[in-house]
């Protein structure tokens, strides 16, 4: 069975950092994209990062470019895979419920990478409280 689950969500002050970790298994993890996501109170769920493992290629939204950082930890055997969002210099915009999900074969360039409905499985949220 594919599973996913985010943690590593917390509360923390405006500036500090948090990273995210995506725990991934039952599925070929080099044949997927990992997308982190977050949606905050009364708003939709949007894209923040993604890596495709086809080609290591990652995208951020403009609201996090230079902040947040993706990357992977690919384990053999499609064991339990990691990948993690290390974000900084936090801002209480970046408050919501974060989110990773896989999908496949996904189109549309950065734009389409980072759209919620490209992906077919999603994990549990973790919670992310930036205080100012």
């Amino acid at each position: 069975d594919v599973q996913l689950q985010a943690f590593g969500g917390g509360l923390v002050q405006a500036g500090g950092s948090l990273r995210l970790s995506c725990a991934a298994s039952g599925f070929t993890f080099g044949a997927y994209t990992i997308g982190w996501f977050r949606q905050a109170p009364g708003k939709e769920r949007e894209g923040v990062s993604c890596v495709k493992h086809t080609d290591g290629s990652t995208y951020y939204a403009d609201s996090v470019k230079g902040r947040f950082t993706i990357s992977s930890d690919n384990a053999k055997d499609n064991a339990k895979n990691t990948v993690y969002l290390q974000m900084n210099s936090l801002t209480p915009e970046d408050t919501g419920v974060y989110y990773c999900a896989a999908g496949y074969f996904l189109v549309g360039g950065s734009r389409g990478y980072l759209s919620p409905r490209q992906y077919g499985y999603w994990g549990q949220g973790t919670l992310v409280t930036v205080s100012s």
